[in-house]
């Protein structure tokens, strides 16, 4: 009974340590933000309501996502300290508990905080980006317009796209060709002087067109005035990409992964890197907890606040390693599951020898 005392006891108070942390490390970072975008929100004449509810109440939950392995680890180290400093952890494990049973509770509340932030990130926190988002390209960013010339996509694999121009307003390209290429074997070349999007119909209109298709046979053209066909593109492609990887939903993202991929379009790594930081933070912060949990568990004669400073050092530097990380994925240097994952298990490493060799 004594255990499940101690127990809820660390759960809650380990739980509660986190919200204090989070409230206040958000708070500032709001603060901040809002004395960068003020102008923007005076220039633009952002609605009161707009700002607090469509843009703060949505970018809370971002930064508590973005930053919680920071959090956690601080919240378990101001926490663990604290009891240590009052000699609460000497007279646990003089009762007879081991090190690592005193480690369990941390790791059901750091286990508690980990489904919460797969469920924000998988699916509650990709519904909130997007109002945010919204807020942000009307508000905050310039207008978006599509301002590319000569624009080559590859929309299917050996199938590749040409547009001189599109305009997002009109939703209309010009000078526009669809090649079918395999190997360095032409198949077939369309051609249209303007291509129209149709939102009823879901279909582009091409205008003054030719089909050249070459086999075997011999070559054979096609032509018209227009002609309403269904191409592997749509209007979103051309509109602006402003965080979008942040307003999937886990379902959603695998399938605009699987879009690109059929595609074979580039920047995929970007999604990937997404996907895969959405499974690991989760572990991150289980591992992060327990290193918290064995670097303050000791009373130390420089006092809480030198452990908090050492908290604070070895969060930072994880976020550094898994920021350097990210950069190499998205380069392409290295695989990107094994480069997402790397901070993680480092840390365990890490982690594993602190558990060996610092006395308790």
């Amino acid at each position: 009974m004594r255990l499940k005392i101690l127990d809820r006891y660390l759960i809650v108070n380990f739980l509660i340590t986190y919200v204090f942390v989070a409230f206040v490390i958000v708070l500032i970072i709001c603060m901040i933000d809002y004395t960068e975008k003020v102008d923007d929100f005076l220039d633009k004449k952002a609605p009161l309501r707009a700002i607090l509810i469509d843009y703060y109440l949505n970018l809370i939950p971002y930064w508590i996502n973005y930053i919680s392995p920071l959090m956690v680890f601080i919240a378990t180290v101001f926490f663990t300290s604290r009891i240590a400093a009052r000699t609460e952890v000497i007279a646990i494990l003089s009762s007879g508990i081991s090190f690592g049973r005193f480690l369990l509770p941390y790791m059901v509340g750091a286990s508690i905080l980990g489904a919460v932030t797969f469920l924000q990130v998988g699916w509650i926190l990709p519904i909130a980006n997007k109002v945010r988002n919204t807020f942000e390209k009307k508000y905050v960013k310039q207008e978006f317009y599509f301002s590319g010339r000569n624009v080559h996509i590859t929309i299917a694999p050996d199938v590749y796209a040409y547009l001189e121009s599109y305009n997002t307003a009109s939703k209309s390209g010009n000078k526009f060709t669809m090649e079918t290429i395999k190997g360095t074997k032409l198949l077939q070349k369309l051609s249209a002087e303007k291509i129209v999007w149709q939102p009823k119909k879901g279909k582009w209109n091409l205008q003054s067109y030719q089909v050249r298709t070459l086999d075997s046979l011999g070559e054979k053209l096609t032509t018209g005035m227009q002609i309403d066909t269904t191409i592997n593109l749509s209007p979103k492609d051309f509109e602006s990409d402003y965080n979008l990887f942040e307003t999937f939903t886990l379902p959603e993202l695998n399938n605009y992964i699987d879009l690109l991929k059929s595609r074979g379009a580039d920047g995929l790594e970007v999604y990937l890197i997404e996907k895969y930081i959405r499974f690991t933070q989760p572990f991150a912060i289980l591992i992060l907890t327990a290193i918290g949990v064995i670097v303050s568990a000791r009373k130390s004669r420089k006092g809480v606040g030198w452990q908090i400073a050492l908290g604070f050092m070895l969060a930072f530097v994880y976020i550094l390693f898994f920021l350097l990380s990210k950069g190499v994925a998205e380069a392409g240097t290295i695989n990107t599951l094994f480069a997402v994952w790397l901070p993680n298990i480092v840390f365990s490493l890490v982690g594993l020898v602190l558990y060996k060799t610092l006395p308790r």
